[in-house]
């Protein structure tokens, strides 16, 4: 393992969210790198700095007082009727929008499923050997090696002018089914692009989330679902996928 690749999996490390046998490699080039050593010790005492901080805060009694003082009071009590009623209503309103929280509960669910499996395809690449099934900088390369593999190719293009370096390809599973997944890099930062065909959750909105320190932003176009996952700035990967998304345009009107 090399110093790039520890210091991604640190602050999992830290987290306790590495398997054992990833953390015995981490655990072993920590060993062996005094860099990479104080790195960690840097953010374990961070850890403990935060961790030791008072950062609640416990409103006064009065501020509950004024703001009940501020409430409109009552006029009238309301009637057994009127109560009844009320609730028939209320309980109509509810069964006509269960149905719809529901789904929406379920879809939402779902979504954060996917990224969690997501980024933890990402941790995978991330581990020695594991990060691209095809090595090149040419997407002409890279794309073709897809074919025959799924039943559609992931868009694959070359961003190395705009300082996104493509670096490859290789298979990942995510909800059970095989994608594609191209692999860039900032710097010196993995930017893994994981493309799928649309199922029963489609990205119509680009959104950035953040999970176990790991950026995604992700998006639907074409009959596609897009992640991008790296551990950069949200900034940077926004630049990215506008960059992807606008080469992706000019590819199709060209």
């Amino acid at each position: 393992m090399i110093c790039d690749e520890a210091r991604i999996l640190l602050h999992a490390l830290l987290d306790n969210e590495l398997d054992a046998g990833h953390a015995r490699e981490v655990e072993a080039h920590i060993a062996s790198c005094p860099a990479c050593a104080a790195e960690l010790a840097a953010q374990r005492e961070m850890q403990r700095v935060l961790a030791d901080t008072d950062l609640r805060y416990t409103a006064p009694a009065s501020l509950r007082a004024r703001i009940e003082a501020s409430l409109p009071q009552a006029q009238h009590q309301p009637t057994r009727r009127s109560l009844l009623r009320g609730f028939a209503m209320g309980s109509a309103v509810s069964a006509l929008a269960a149905s719809g929280v529901v789904a929406l509960v379920l879809r939402q669910d779902d979504q954060q499923r996917i990224l969690s499996e997501v980024v933890s395809a990402h941790l995978r690449s991330l581990q020695a050997g594991h990060l691209t099934d095809v090595v090149s900088t040419d997407q002409h390369t890279v794309k073709p090696w897809f074919n025959g593999k799924l039943d559609v190719a992931p868009p694959v293009i070359d961003l190395t002018a705009q300082g996104f370096t493509l670096v490859g390809g290789r298979l990942d599973y995510i909800d059970a089914r095989a994608i594609g997944a191209v692999v860039y890099r900032r710097r010196q930062h993995v930017i893994n692009l994981f493309v799928s065909q649309t199922s029963n959750v489609e990205y119509r909105t680009p959104k950035t989330e953040t999970m176990q320190g790991f950026n995604c932003r992700r998006w639907g176009n074409r009959g596609l679902n897009f992640w991008a996952v790296s551990d950069i700035a949200a900034d940077e990967l926004a630049e990215f996928v506008d960059k992807f998304e606008a080469a992706m345009k000019a590819n199709a009107e060209g």
